[in-house]
């Protein structure tokens, strides 16, 4: 399975659609675009980045398969956002990383960090709803220069979970946990699965 293809396969686990600031990344991300002043304007501390891995490991956690510090998904995520992400995610992604850190998330266990982040996730459907009312809303010249002042880029949890599951199912280790995989198939024939066998990505 190529990258490509693989992409499609998370879009339709994430029931068909990537946001469209996911979609413009990605488009950088295969043609190697990323303009060099995102990657200046976007930083995290060490303690933000263990934060980030440990709501990942959550979002995927290792179990008989990778989980996705395994795979590598905390830095794929640190360089999507740095190299990929307009200024707009990079402001409420920080953003949602703070509120984590305020609520010293890193001491806690895994039963409290669940539970914040199921409050998060609540919390990012009204968020989703503020944004979406950003992206349709628009008037003349000056109601969009006002609202381009006040926007903000699409919730912090929204892009945690596209690129976790995006960092993990275009991983080598995360596409054979989920598929059976075939570098090089045979000819073509019908197969007859068994009882709860994964299904076959070429």
């Amino acid at each position: 399975m190529n990258r490509r293809d693989a992409i499609k396969s998370v879009a339709f686990m994430m029931g068909g659609t990537f946001s469209a600031p996911t979609l413009l990344a990605m488009n950088h991300w295969e043609s190697n675009a990323a303009t060099k002043a995102s990657i200046a304007d976007f930083t995290l501390t060490e303690n933000q980045k263990l934060i980030v891995a440990e709501v990942a490991e959550l979002i995927i956690p290792k179990t008989s398969t990778p989980g996705a510090k395994d795979t590598g998904v905390p830095a794929f995520i640190v360089m999507m956002l740095r190299d990929c992400y307009k200024q707009a995610e990079h402001i409420s992604f920080v953003e949602g990383i703070k509120e984590l850190e305020q609520k010293q998330f890193l001491s806690l266990n895994q039963a409290l960090r669940t539970d914040i982040l199921k409050e998060v996730e609540r919390n990012a459907v009204e968020q989703m709803k503020v944004y979406q009312v950003q992206q349709t809303k628009m008037g003349d010249n000056e109601d969009r220069e006002q609202m381009a002042a006040q926007a903000k880029g699409l919730p912090y949890w929204r892009l945690m979970k596209e690129l976790t599951m995006l960092g993990y199912f275009t991983s080598e280790e995360g596409i054979k946990s989920s598929f059976e995989y075939v570098p090089i198939p045979g000819k073509l024939e019908m197969i007859k699965q068994k009882p709860n066998q994964k299904s076959f990505a070429y």
